[in-house]
């Protein structure tokens, strides 16, 4: 099998770090790259980028041939839409989406669009949702009774923060979760206005958006929200359960990282994964770990069993 022809579509923080990271993988190629209107300031000029003169950068994925996987890094808002319409195209893709309680529905829509394209669509593959999901399972077969709590932060969240970015009047915006302990969050966003808006009013929508609607959310204008901005974020996950009539088997899992680089990372294994996938609709939970994974089973079967 020859290397997996990977496409990068959306330039942001996630899709810069994706680019990034397929450039790193020894079984993929990266054919090209999808700007997207609204994702920012990174701006290619005639179809190439300075630092990576060899890419082809496009307006639209048909404008890139030879495509396998298509990378999604667009906000959670946009994801369903953009995926649709490159599983009609014949491409399989992934994507980091992070709404929830909204993955059972987006998986069914896909699943029955994936099938009727005969491609893979693997969703929600980041860090939470993805990797902390599939943490969160193991936990579940250790302990079947209990109770898990998944705290995130201090750091900043980039699903909420494109939430906020997206409201009229907010030229720029960065939201932080802060962990409040026992699965419970406080939100505290910092907003840059454009000129003429009204600080209330856009705090007011952000307090009933529903990305913020069950957490407590603080917001406050600044100057400069540039001067903010940290990229890091963390998690930390404990269950307290019961294993067969064994109780209070207590487990403990936490990490801090750099948020676009480990999501991006995550969604380029699951590239890898899509295409060792029948046709359909996934998250993370439901593949092997070992198809996430670049070399030979046996090698993996000695350095990790």
């Amino acid at each position: 099998m020859g290397k997996i022809k990977v496409a990068v579509v959306g330039y942001g923080n996630v899709g810069s770090c994706a680019v990034e990271a397929v450039l790193q993988e020894p079984d993929m190629e990266l054919t090209g790259v999808v700007e997207l209107a609204d994702l920012g300031k990174r701006k290619s000029t005639n179809g190439k980028c300075s630092r990576l003169p060899d890419v082809k950068f496009a307006k639209d994925i048909s404008e890139i041939k030879d495509v396998d996987v298509a990378i999604v890094s667009c906000p959670s808002r946009s994801v369903k839409a953009t995926v649709s319409r490159i599983l009609q195209m014949g491409i399989n893709t992934v994507d980091s989406f992070d709404v929830h309680p909204e993955i059972p529905s987006m998986r069914r829509e896909l699943n029955a669009v994936a099938k009727a394209f005969n491609v893979v669509s693997i969703i929600s593959a980041g860090w939470d949702p993805g990797i902390d999901s599939v943490i969160r399972g193991w936990f579940t077969v250790m302990a079947p009774k209990g109770i898990t709590h998944t705290n995130y932060g201090p750091g900043m969240s980039m699903g909420h923060t494109c939430a906020v970015k997206s409201i009229n009047g907010v030229k720029d915006a960065l939201s932080i979760t802060v962990p409040a302990g026992m699965g419970i969050h406080r939100r505290m966003v910092y907003v840059e206005l454009e000129p003429g808006a009204d600080f209330h009013q856009i705090e007011q929508a952000i307090k009933h958006d529903p990305y913020f609607i069950e957490d407590r959310t603080y917001v406050y204008e600044v100057a400069d929200v540039n001067n903010l901005i940290d990229v890091g974020h963390g998690v930390l996950m404990e269950r307290r359960g019961v294993s067969g009539i064994s109780h209070n088997q207590q487990m403990r899992f936490e990490m801090r990282i750099n948020n676009p680089a480990v999501t991006s990372q995550v969604m380029v294994s699951a590239a890898r994964a899509a295409i060792h996938q029948k046709p359909g609709c996934y998250t993370m939970i439901e593949i092997p770990v070992i198809d996430f994974l670049s070399g030979e089973v046996e090698d993996f079967v000695t350095k990790l069993v």
